[in-house]
């Protein structure tokens, strides 16, 4: 595939994911190199949805690692359990956050970050990874985003 998104500016938030989709899926099924892959995905979520930052966190050595990302710089190691991404990870779920000033014990790596939705991808059963998604808006996740970006997960757990 070539390295270009094609996702029209008139679309509506569904018809974007629901374009931007298969779009990833191609983008990443003939390359083996897990980060080359998160990296394009990241890049890939970035353009077409027009998040403030989005990334990924590795489960390595029992806390989450910063992996690829888009945006401005982030907390490079987040604990278990810790802020919205650790518990994700702990509870094995995906968590959206309306409002990141009022989740107990959020990890706030930008100050401009007002809403985020977290989603974990499972190997054998157990956390590998987390997708972290920022807006500079409030309330800017939804079921939508969730449902969307749940497909994106089972496109990286495939190569895990």
């Amino acid at each position: 595939m070539a390295e270009e998104l094609i996702i029209s500016a008139s679309a509506d938030k569904q018809e974007r994911y629901q374009t931007l989709i298969p779009q990833i899926d191609a983008l990443v099924s003939d390359e083996p190199d897990l980060i080359a892959n998160l990296s394009n995905i990241a890049a890939a979520l970035k353009q077409a949805m027009n998040f403030f930052w989005v990334g990924f966190y590795l489960v390595k050595d029992k806390q989450l690692v910063l992996g690829p990302f888009q945006g401005p710089i982030a907390c490079t190691r987040i604990q278990y359990g810790k802020g919205v991404c650790g518990t994700a990870w702990k509870e094995k779920k995906t968590i959206i956050v309306p409002n990141v000033d009022e989740f107990p014990g959020h990890i706030a790596c930008s100050s401009a970050s007002r809403s985020e939705i977290v989603l974990p991808a499972f190997r054998n059963g157990e956390v590998y990874l987390v997708l972290d998604v920022d807006s500079d808006s409030l309330n800017d996740f939804d079921d939508v985003d969730a449902k969307a970006l749940e497909l994106v997960m089972r496109i990286i757990e495939k190569q895990l």
